[in-house]
């Protein structure tokens, strides 16, 4: 068989992508997976898997760097109140402080939903599901990130108000951007914009570019999702109700409960048909006690002749 045909399988048959297999394990997103894998530290069943295009098959051992991955859980998600002056990864080649190594262990291994860079701060949202996480982050999904932003300069409202028709700086085209003016104070002002791309430090591209400086950038919102109280550097993980009304991943309640009924209806159908207790041994009355006041029994000679009717 070819690949080109084993490519066309169902995926029942052929098992799981192992690239979304890791990222659905939490291990890392679909893409740094395949990173992982063509760096040669990814095992499956003892052996160093050669090519991204492999499937994971019901049983199969899987390692990365060494570590065995456990199989999926069930997909969590959290809200975390990044603080400035950490790094949204899980390692950094400078020695910074990141924000995963600041998690609560309970937490367990995940990654992020876009990223916050060192000096930025506000919601981070992280989940278990590297899967999840790609779909979240494309500007498809038509999610506005909020943000409140301080700059330090003299803002145009006019050219505020242009960024909707989109613009471009540098060569790179940015997408259409809401931007509006809420406080100023002398050099200092506060604006609150929104935008759905987000590409790399794309706000303090477009803010300098309109002769703003940024010092201050706080992610209020991602989607539905808010920032809300959160204190800095806490983790609060979303409902998940609010996952399923927002994202649709779950199963409501009540139908849960009706799956596992049909479930256990149709376990009991299968089982073994009970077998009957014995039955309890017959007591004879011969052998019950009788009470200190009670008649003597006849004998069973007596007991059981007939008599015979009275008269003449």
């Amino acid at each position: 068989m070819t690949d080109d045909a084993e490519d066309t399988a169902p995926e029942a048959e052929r098992g799981e992508r192992l690239a979304k297999y890791l990222a659905r394990a939490g291990i890392a997103s679909r893409r740094d997976a395949e990173k992982l894998i063509a760096e040669g530290k990814v095992k499956m069943n003892g052996k160093v898997v050669a090519t991204p295009a492999t499937f994971v098959t019901e049983g199969a051992r899987i390692s990365v760097d060494g570590k065995p991955v456990q199989p999926a859980e069930r997909t969590r998600l959290f809200r975390h109140h990044k603080p400035d002056g950490v790094v949204t990864t899980h390692k950094d080649p400078q020695g910074r402080p990141t924000v995963f190594e600041r998690l609560p262990p309970a937490i367990g291994r995940v990654v992020s939903i876009g990223r916050l860079d060192l000096t930025s701060e506000g919601l981070l949202l992280l989940t278990n599901d590297g899967e999840l996480a790609r779909k979240l982050e494309l500007p498809s999904n038509g999610w506005l990130r909020r943000y409140r932003v301080r700059v330090y300069g003299v803002v145009d409202e006019k050219s505020l108000a242009a960024l909707a028709r989109g613009i471009t700086v540098d060569g790179v085209a940015y997408g259409p951007i809401e931007a509006g003016l809420d406080s100023r104070r002398g050099a200092i002002a506060w604006l609150t914009v929104s935008l759905k791309e987000g590409k790399n430090r794309e706000i303090r591209r477009v803010m300098q570019h309109l002769g703003l400086h940024v010092t201050r950038l706080i992610r209020t919102a991602y989607g539905p999702f808010q920032l809300g109280t959160l204190p800095k550097g806490a983790v609060e993980e979303v409902h998940p109700k609010v996952m399923r009304e927002q994202l649709g991943i779950g199963e409501a309640p009540q139908k849960k409960r009706r799956r596992e009924q049909e479930e256990a209806a149709a376990a009991a159908a299968a089982a073994p048909p009970p077998v009957a207790p014995p039955k309890p041994k017959r007591v004879r009355p011969e052998n019950i006690p009788r009470a200190r006041n009670a008649e003597p029994p006849r004998p069973k000679h007596v007991a059981n002749r007939r008599r015979k009717p009275s008269g003449p």
